[in-house]
């Protein structure tokens, strides 16, 4: 990820995404470049608008991420069912302490 998110960072700088200008910015950061790694991002980046990708990416989230949200509001059948699973066994300890109660009285 850190190869794409310094492409990234020098595309929004304004600067040519290149494979000295990504190890550098890797190298700023501590992080030893792989130069196939670096050669086969450029390479993929080549006759790439970047722009229209990030657009194009944003777009297709957005409404998968609209779908999910509603979905999210109701709880699982599994929440459900560990809910009643919780109750269940609160009710079995308030018996059993009760049992014990009435044996030592």
């Amino acid at each position: 990820m850190e190869y794409i998110y310094s492409a990234m960072v020098l595309h929004a700088a304004g600067k040519p995404v290149t494979e000295d200008s990504i190890a550098g910015i890797l190298k700023s950061a501590g992080v030893e470049p792989d130069a196939a790694r670096i050669k086969a991002l450029t390479a993929s980046l080549e006759g790439i608008n970047i722009d229209e990708a990030i657009a194009s990416a944003m777009m297709t989230a957005a409404p998968a991420a609209a779908a999910a949200a509603p979905a999210a509001g109701e709880p699982k059948k599994e929440e459900k069912k560990k809910e009643e699973k919780k109750k269940e066994e609160a009710v079995s300890e308030e018996e059993a302490a009760a049992g014990l109660s009435a044996l030592f009285g």
